[in-house]
């Protein structure tokens, strides 16, 4: 009825059977990177040692990185569905040959490598596919709602896939744990296949590979919220993608909490970002989206300054909670901005753009994590993730377009976008 224009009810996302098949792909298909990530650190170190270890994880950042620009044409080009599920099928396959050469014969280090190259030039292009389809499967008044369950997934898949990649590495060795990333990548994709997605606009031409990517760029700097959001998140997501992770296990070793007192710190820090996905998922409308982010990004400045400085582990662990939720907060409405502002046209390489922003510029500080804590403490560390999201938090209050950025209106109601309930392959 949709296609014809005729007005019928938007159910909230969290009750929308095309979302929750969509997020049921996506949580299968994250906790099948968590285990496979798990599986391949394993194989590496069993075979080659730490230093092959590192190699191999090397391998497989390098062409995520390089590539990451050129999966966004490819998700704008192709559609975003269709190239999530052929993502998915090539993990799928290639995972479960691995898990088949693996039964039959110790892995070679060159092996090990392939499979790292082969799913950094996929991830390269599923991440920004996947970035591209909520606004093709709701409508967008439910964009921060989405953002929050995709939140929720990531929390349960990062809690999830350890525990069961453990598991069948213990009974099954590296061989069953490739097996089981196989398994969630296929069901990940058989969801993925019954979801259904608002059909795209026909494109009267294309131009060259090169000049789309251009176009992308181009269009990012020329428009005045995207190119502010996207420094946003770049200051951001710098220290909360992984440095802190690491700033926390050198804290909880000169403060004497141990390997336990880390464990609670970090889980405090996922709670708290879990509640964050959970408050946005149920909620019907965020009110001052662009404010909103900067005081979150305020507080999570605030909060990492005083979880260097906690007395106690309880403190320490009620710093990681605040800083979880607050930073949780600014990736959800960060993303639903994005998503908002975006012309889908273009929205695979605006969503390259801002990945690229969050996995390139994240390591770059790991050498610093450790420096940092050897000169001047942990305190100082955590002082100077502070300092960057306070930078954060004055550029998104200094710029009039991020000042008065709005999420949509929830569209209850309303009619739904033309093609919405269409299937496309």
């Amino acid at each position: 009825m949709s296609t014809h224009g005729v007005a019928e009810f938007v159910r909230p996302a969290h009750r929308d059977v095309n979302v929750l098949r969509w997020l049921a792909a996506y949580t299968a298909s994250v906790t099948g990177d968590v285990v496979y990530f798990l599986a391949l650190s394993w194989a590496a170190t069993r075979t080659g040692g730490p230093s092959q270890a590192g190699l191999v994880v090397a391998a497989g950042a390098l062409p995520r990185a390089v590539l990451m620009l050129g999966g966004g044409v490819v998700a704008d080009r192709f559609g975003p569905r269709r190239v999530a599920v052929v993502s998915d099928a090539v993990r799928c396959v290639v995972i479960l040959a691995v898990a088949a050469a693996v039964m039959s014969a110790s892995p070679g280090v060159w092996l090990l490598v392939a499979v790292a190259l082969i799913f950094g030039v996929v991830d390269a292009v599923f991440m920004p596919a996947v970035g591209a389809l909520p606004p093709r499967i709701t409508t967008p008044g439910q964009l921060a709602r989405v953002q929050g369950m995709r939140g929720l997934s990531i929390r349960l898949s990062n809690a999830v896939g350890p525990l069961l990649a453990g598991a069948v590495l213990a009974i099954g060795g590296a061989a069953g744990a490739f097996a089981a990333a196989g398994v969630l990548f296929a069901g990940s994709l058989a969801v993925l296949l019954t979801v259904r997605t608002e059909t795209p606009a026909e494109v009267p031409g294309r131009a060259s590979a090169w000049r789309e990517l251009g176009d992308g760029l181009l269009y990012v700097r020329r428009h005045r919220t995207l190119a502010s959001l996207v420094v946003v998140i770049g200051l951001s997501e710098m220290c909360f993608s992984g440095p802190v992770a690491a700033g926390l296990v050198l804290l909880a070793d000169e403060r004497g909490w141990g390997a336990s007192g880390m464990g609670w710190v970090a889980s405090a820090f996922s709670v708290g970002g879990a509640a964050a996905g959970l408050i946005l998922t149920v909620s019907p409308r965020i009110p001052r989206a662009g404010p909103a982010m900067s005081g979150a990004l305020l507080v999570t400045a605030a909060g990492a300054v005083a979880l260097g400085q906690a007395p106690s582990l309880p403190a320490a662990v009620g710093f990681g909670a605040l800083i979880g939720l607050t930073s949780g907060l600014t990736t959800v409405l960060t993303g639903a901005l994005i998503q908002t502002e975006t012309d889908p046209r273009y929205l695979g390489r605006v969503t390259s753009v801002t990945t690229l922003c969050t996995l390139g510029l994240a390591p770059v500080l790991f050498p610093v994590v450790g420096v940092t804590v050897a000169l001047w403490g942990a305190d100082a560390f955590f002082a100077g993730c502070g300092a960057i999201c306070l930078s954060a938090a004055v550029f998104g209050l200094a710029v009039p377009a991020l000042r008065r950025a709005e999420l949509r209106p929830s569209t209850t109601g309303s009619a739904t976008p033309a093609g919405r309930d269409v299937p496309t392959g």
